[in-house]
Formats: structure tokens, sequence, C-alpha cells
């Protein structure tokens, strides 16, 4: 281990933030590649991380951060560009000879997507399968850390309520940081993952309505939740200035998919790759219930 490097890309957001520790605590060396120094940064490489300045749209920079890289973890935002991104990597991990590649995927990723940000996501593990460097794509279900999102917290601080256009649809919520521990799992021992595509899920499938239950529960006051229409969540994506075009169309499309039932399911892979379940909603809340003081 000790003469080794992992890279993990995203190392500043949720899963790559998770994974870093993860690798960190079990004595890996790890590095992660990031457009600007920023206060997140600098708590990584406080940690022991080693921070490198660049682009992961930049193929020049991708080469240098992956330089001597045992294995890498891939993740890219729900924004334009992530093909070409993901064949940037996948070429620079092939010139640096990184053993194997955990690639971030999610639920949805099909040809036949309605979302531009899915279908994209499932051409770029073509690209990951087609490089000649062994791959392991991951695609969770919504995380959980979607309840923690801005929008969610100010309606569960104001008025107790959930508004999302997404029916009786189910699925099972899964946290960034049990993502963590399988990406970096796979990192550590990659061969026998190699090829493999894991569906990830939380521990239970519920609807919404079960959801904010058990939020209840965590926060010990009441949390309900109100389905609303598409039309109306489209105004709300439409009105703030935080989404763009990309990201927007994508929840658009996944609110279909979603009372489709494209996101529902369980399984126990977050258990087998790492000895430990996932977290239930109401465990996760608990965790962060400070953000909805």
């Amino acid at each position: 281990m000790a003469n080794r490097t992992i890279f993990v890309a995203g190392a500043t957001g949720d899963t790559g933030g998770a994974a870093a520790l993860e690798l960190l605590h079990a004595g890996e060396r790890v590095r992660t590649l990031v457009r600007t120094k920023s206060d997140r940064s600098e708590r990584l490489e406080a940690q022991g991380v080693e921070i490198v300045v660049g682009d992961l749209s930049d193929i020049d920079d991708v080469c240098g951060a992956l330089d001597g890289i045992y294995s890498a973890y891939f993740v890219f935002p729900i924004e334009s560009g992530g093909v070409s991104a993901s064949a940037y990597f996948a070429q620079a991990a092939r010139e640096t000879k990184v053993s194997a590649i955990v690639n971030m995927s999610q639920i949805s990723a099909r040809r036949e997507a309605k979302s531009h940000a899915a279908r994209d996501h499932w051409i770029s593990e073509r690209v990951f399968d087609w490089s000649g460097t062994p791959v392991t794509h991951l695609r969770p279900t919504f995380f959980a850390q979607w309840l923690t999102y801005p929008g969610q917290v100010a309606n569960i601080k104001t008025d107790g309520v959930l508004r999302l256009p997404f029916g009786d649809g189910r699925h099972a919520p899964i946290a960034a940081e049990d993502q963590g521990r399988v990406i970096a799992a796979v990192l550590r021992n990659p061969a026998p993952h190699a090829g493999k595509i894991y569906p990830l899920y939380g521990p239970v499938e519920m609807n919404h309505y079960e959801i904010a239950f058990e939020m209840s529960k965590a926060l010990g006051r009441e949390i309900t939740y109100q389905p609303i229409d598409l039309e109306l969540f489209k105004k709300r994506l439409g009105s703030d200035a935080k989404f763009s075009d990309t990201f927007a169309q994508h929840l658009m499309s996944v609110a279909v998919d979603y009372q489709s039932g494209v996101f529902a399911g369980t399984n126990t892979l977050v258990k087998d790759l790492t000895g430990t379940p996932p977290m239930t909603v109401e465990a996760f809340v608990r965790k962060h219930a400070a953000m909805f003081d």
C-alpha cells in the first residue's frame, strides 16, 4: 500500500470526498485533481491528499494527474462535456498504464434515456469499455444527499414539506458515504470487479411518503411529502439560477423515469463489497440533522 497512489476525481464532492477519506483511513496515498485551490481542497491537503490543479476536460492535465497512479476513480458532474471528459480520462489512463478504473454512472444510464445526461453516462460507459483498461461501472439510484439540497432543506425548514414530482414511485436512497466505501474497496482490489456493472441502493425501498416519515423520526418533528406535477416542477427549475439547462433537463426526464420504476429496487451489494450495510434514511438524516435546524 505504501508504495502506490490511488487517484480520486471529485474529491471535493460527495462520493469522491467519501472515497478519498476511506482510502486515507486504509493507509493508501491519494491524489486528486481540482480546477482551483479552495477551502475544501486545503482541508483535503491537510488530511493528506495530494492536490493537483488542472481540468478533467484537458487531456494533458489528466495525463499529469494519472502519472504513476495504481487505480483511478472517475466522476463528472451532470453537465455537458461528460463524454469528452470520459474519453480523455480513458486515453490518459491507457497512456499512463493505470491498472483499473472505477466509473461513476447512474441507474438511469441507457441507450434510450430521455435525459441527455443519462444517455451520455451510458455512452461514457461504452467508451471506458473500449479503452482496454479494466473498468467497473457504478450505477447508484437517487442519493440520500438529494434530501439535503438547498431547495429541499429550505422547504423542510419553512413548513416541513417535501415537494417533488415523484408521485408514488419508489427507490432505496443511498448515501454518498456508503458509495465512497464501495469505491474505495474496488479501487484497492480492482481485479475481481473488472467488467462488472454494480447497481447501488440503500437498504430499504420506499416512496416519498415513507421517506418523509423516516425524516420525521430523525428530526423529531412532522415532515410530509406533497407530490407536485411536472409543469410546476419545471417552472421552479427554470426560476432557479443554480440549475443549468443540462441539469434541469435531466431532472425533468428522470422524474418521469422515477414514476416508471427505473430507480426502484434494492440489493446487498454495499454490504457484500464493504462488509457494512448502507445507512437507512433515518440514520442519514440524523447524521446531517444540523442542516435542517
